[in-house]
């Protein structure tokens, strides 16, 4: 009896000195677990940290009568947040979030999430996702009610993490809409290790391909647009099926290091083909305050929202006059539309 009394002394002096020594790393597993209410997967957000720093503290606010939820996740020291993120099921928070990202004519940098994920990564960096909520039906204006979740990782996060950046997202937004009544069909992180992409970075963009490998994606129209055929043009996808958003870059002769509008990484001649889903986006074509829209523009309407499109081109493309341009534009937006399942297409 002795011998086990002496044995639990032991071991409760050893388990002291352990608690006492990874006391930074209960911290942060206490942290990790209970931030978001709980939405985010541990070991993400403690992949996330950096190594010389631990978890300070996490915020969250939440009112499924306003239709918000949000979430700051902090550093010790001085460092600051970590990952700060949003949910909006309100059309106003919606739309202010898209005047951020894409201001003026919408040819903010944005890059295509992977594996068909609905959403984008923004011109900041910021993952958003776009969930449809089928359990909180329409809206006045007979529009279906959506979740906007934004995500966003400090420029301490060790983002270079294969797979923590999208698991922590996806987590936070399978979350959000639950707890905010939107009844979204659960997200699932990509199946391989991504890391998102930076918009900014000309290394991070999509591949460049010539014209005759477009294939049959979202950007395979371009091979059907009847562009010059000496003009050694490439092709960049930065479109997907089930974002918001998305654009293919045309560009002339050999792909370049010279980044354009969108982060696509191509210099030379271009052109760029832009596509925006919502209402949201039609104040991106409007003209200069006559209620006229922008030339070198289209608009459809696709469940039950305005879809917009447009063109911007240099001016000086060899070959590429106004009847190739308006030629490209056409079979982009046409190609959107069906995939879209868009009525009413009208060109400007």
């Amino acid at each position: 009896m002795r011998r086990w009394i002496k044995v639990s002394v032991v071991a409760a002096a050893v388990l002291g000195v352990g608690g006492w020594i990874a006391e930074p790393y209960v911290q942060d597993w206490a942290v990790a677990r209970s931030a978001c209410d709980g939405a985010l997967p541990q070991d993400a957000v403690r992949q996330l940290v950096p190594e010389d720093a631990h978890l300070g503290s996490a915020e969250s606010r939440r009112s499924e009568t306003l239709g918000s939820f949000t979430c700051r996740v902090t550093v010790d020291g001085k460092r600051g947040w970590l990952i700060d993120m949003e949910a909006y099921t309100r059309r106003d928070d919606q739309d202010r979030t898209y005047m951020t990202v894409f201001p003026q004519e919408g040819t903010a940098p944005q890059a295509p999430l992977p594996d068909g994920l609905p959403g984008f990564v923004d011109r900041f960096g910021s993952v958003q996702l776009v969930l449809a909520c089928p359990d909180l039906g329409r809206d006045a204006d007979g529009r279906r009610r959506t979740l906007l979740v934004r995500t966003s990782l400090s420029r301490s996060a060790d983002s270079g993490v294969p797979g923590a950046a999208y698991r922590t997202a996806v987590s936070f937004a399978n979350t959000a809409s639950g707890k905010l009544g939107c009844g979204a069909k659960p997200l699932r992180a990509p199946a391989r290790d991504a890391v998102p992409p930076d918009p900014q970075d000309s290394e991070d963009a999509p591949e460049a391909v010539e014209l005759a490998r477009a294939g049959k994606g979202a950007c395979g129209w371009a091979a059907r647009a009847g562009l010059p055929e000496d003009g050694g043009w490439h092709v960049v996808n930065g479109m997907n099926d089930a974002a918001p958003t998305g654009y293919c870059t045309l560009s002339m002769g050999s792909p370049g290091s010279e980044r354009d509008d969108t982060g696509s990484g191509q210099g030379g001649h271009r052109m760029l083909l832009l596509a925006w889903y919502g209402d949201w986006s039609n104040r991106l074509t409007a003209g200069s305050g006559n209620g006229e829209r922008r030339s070198s523009t289209a608009t459809a309407r696709c469940d039950g929202e305005s879809a917009n499109f447009a063109l911007v081109a240099d001016d000086d493309i060899p070959g590429a006059g106004e009847a190739v341009r308006r030629r490209a534009l056409e079979t982009f937006a046409k190609d959107q539309a069906v995939r879209r399942n868009c009525t009413g297409l009208r060109f400007f």
